[in-house]
């Protein structure tokens, strides 16, 4: 039996990966698991302290595992994530392992991670193309490609995986983010998805939240996205991705953004956002210095 199918053990603890509740993921009793999947659950824990950034208790767990792939990817991302400036040990791990592992799933989830991370999307890709109908490997696919600005080939990539996992929550997910891309009725359609998992209780996270927002957003309904960000910082105040969207609102209905683009600056310095201001900043004053103002007596 698939473990992730609807009848398999790690489902939930799956989905609720995907959804975003990542403190739900690590607060999964997982003893009565069968031992064939203990790794499995352990690895989703371990991914889900990656991204609420406790980067230094998954180096911990994972030191000195080099005879064992899976953690030895982990260690590497959190490695990488932790200080991307100073990633190229974390790189050259990444592409080690993809060479002597690149079938074992871990290895391309958390490796093609890294190398998307630091530019080399067709290594990426390329060791993404192994998988055997995961996902969370589709998944990654699709961002890597939205990442490129390729909303078709992220748009294929979502249809084919609708074609052989049907209904699941990871399909509606990626075909959401292609749909905010794509526009038009797309966005409406998105809408859906992440408005029934941001407002059941059961679902509700912050990822699911600043979804809805972003949909809510290109559809208009500035109000409404503006309450659906408020939820997700009474869930997380410091989130990073919360507080961009909080500034991109905010700059749309002409308010402030000063406070929330300090906070930001504070929690995440080098947030895509601020190093696209800032790169905009650089062009700008580079355009205006090649002319002099002239002035008339």
């Amino acid at each position: 039996m698939d473990p992730y199918s609807a009848e398999g053990e790690l489902v939930n603890i799956h989905n609720a990966y995907h959804q975003g509740q990542y403190q739900k993921v690590l607060d999964f009793d997982t003893t009565s698991f069968s031992s064939s999947n203990t790794l499995p659950a352990r690895i989703l824990k371990l991914r889900a302290k990656i991204a609420l950034g406790q980067y230094n208790q998954v180096l911990s767990e994972t030191k000195n595992q080099p005879n064992n792939p899976d953690l030895a990817a982990l260690h590497t991302l959190a490695s990488y994530l932790k200080d991307p400036s100073n990633g190229d040990a974390a790189v050259s791990s990444a592409r080690n392992l993809a060479e002597k592992h690149g079938d074992n799933l871990t290895v391309q989830l958390c490796c093609g991670t890294v190398l998307a991370n630091a530019g080399a999307y067709d290594e990426a890709l390329a060791l993404l193309a192994k998988h055997q109908g995961s996902l969370d490997a589709v998944a990654l696919v699709v961002q890597i490609h939205l990442q490129q600005n390729r909303v078709d080939l992220a748009a294929k990539e979502a249809k084919n995986a609708r074609g052989w996992a049907q209904d699941a929550l990871v399909v509606n997910l990626v075909e959401s983010w292609v749909g905010l891309r794509e526009g038009g009725e797309k966005y409406q359609q998105a809408y859906y998805v992440f408005e029934e998992l941001a407002q059941a209780s059961a679902t509700q996270s912050v990822q699911a939240l600043v979804g809805q927002a972003v949909s809510e957003i290109h559809l208009g309904r500035l109000p409404e996205a503006e309450a659906a960000l408020q939820q997700a910082r009474d869930l997380d105040a410091d989130n990073a991705d919360v507080l961009a969207n909080t500034i991109v609102l905010s700059t749309i209905m002409g308010n402030d953004t000063a406070e929330h683009r300090s906070q930001l600056e504070s929690v995440a310095p080098k947030h895509q956002m601020l190093e696209d201001i800032a790169a905009k900043k650089q062009a700008f004053d580079a355009a205006c210095a090649k002319y002099n103002p002239k002035f008339e007596p």
